[in-house]
């Protein structure tokens, strides 16, 4: 089978024949029909966040259909269509007991990211418990998609705590600002969508922003109290996470209002105590989200609450292609494809 490879840091991928894997007892083998491609890899490159052992295939957005069944495993057969929880998890821990999965405890890898190889290729062979059955109606590709983008903006969403009527910043207009601009709207929300390309107006407005805003980080607070008669964004969800957005973010929120940073780099938040204090503001941290959330998502999918964010898509050989794409800048989502 072919398979993109990551062999050195910085370094292009490379298209390679691999011996198709065998599915041993409790897992599976699929045949990879679309595989998302987001930041998340384009950090693996660089070799920030996690730093998997090389060589390594990464693509952690997969949707395929079974191809084979190891030992032991019930419940799925050859050709059904199902979509991968990209954390394999211990299952025994206090956060896998509550149904908080991303939290594990005892991660045992995550796929295409950590340890388990994953999607940029023509098989990929995974634990039962990894897969999820993607639902007639909704496409390989926004089944993908629903792996990271989808599944983050839900959780993103669920940890603002927004209510009919708020008015919330979201910030940066990618994949996964993409959904959760789509959600909130759907929600009563009034979404000013703020991303630096000015280009991504009408597709904010497409997913249902009420308004957009390309201003300097600098300049966003101002913009935002000014829009709020001087009292602030009831929430902000930053997807984007540099010092800049997060620091303008908490600046533009009302006081008991809450910001949720969705976005990492290697930058950090230095928090003017006081204002934090006294103006009882809240700062959450949301990390992808749980098999429920990857569950809701691809429910709102199959029911067409939500809409598809995949704007191109690629076949493997042109893997780096894509990957450069992403890295210039896109709208919506790039999605690796199979024959």
């Amino acid at each position: 089978m072919k398979a993109a490879v990551l062999r050195a840091i910085g370094e292009p991928l490379a298209i390679e024949e691999v011996p198709a894997p065998r599915p041993g007892p409790g897992k599976v083998l699929l045949r990879v029909r679309a595989c998302g491609i987001d930041g998340t890899d384009l950090k693996l490159l660089d070799g920030f966040g996690y730093v998997p052992d090389l060589p390594f295939v990464m693509g952690h957005e997969i949707a395929g259909e079974v191809f084979e069944c190891g030992a032991g495993v019930t419940g799925y057969a050859a050709g059904d269509r199902v979509v991968v929880y990209n954390f394999v998890t211990c299952g025994a821990c206090v956060y896998c007991r509550v149904c908080r999965h991303q939290l594990c405890q005892d991660m045992r890898g995550i796929v295409g990211i950590l340890d388990v190889p994953g999607g940029y290729a023509d098989m990929v062979c995974l634990p039962a418990q990894q897969l999820i059955r993607l639902p007639d109606s909704v496409s390989y590709e926004d089944g993908a998609t629903c792996c990271d983008a989808g599944m983050t903006a839900l959780h993103a969403v669920d940890r603002a705590d927004v209510s009919i009527g708020d008015r919330v910043l979201v910030i940066g207009v990618g994949g996964v600002g993409s959904v959760v601009t789509q959600i909130l709207a759907a929600s009563g929300v009034e979404v000013i969508a703020v991303d630096t390309d000015v280009t991504k107006e009408s597709w904010a407005r497409a997913q249902g922003a009420a308004s957009f805003l390309s201003l300097e980080a600098d300049d966003l607070a101002a913009e935002a109290l000014r829009r709020s008669a001087g009292l602030g964004v009831d929430r902000v969800i930053d997807v984007v996470g540099l010092e800049d957005t997060m620091r303008a973010g908490f600046a533009a929120l009302r006081r008991g209002g809450r910001m949720v940073i969705v976005g990492y780099t290697p930058e950090a938040l230095p928090l003017p105590g006081k204002e934090l204090a006294q103006n009882e503001k809240e700062v959450l941290g949301t990390r992808a989200g749980s098999r429920q959330d990857l569950r809701a998502c691809l429910a709102l999918y199959g029911t067409g609450k939500l809409r598809s964010i995949v704007r191109a898509t690629y076949p493997l050989q042109r893997v780096n292609e894509a990957l450069e794409a992403l890295r210039g800048g896109v709208i919506g989502r790039i999605v690796l494809t199979f024959d």
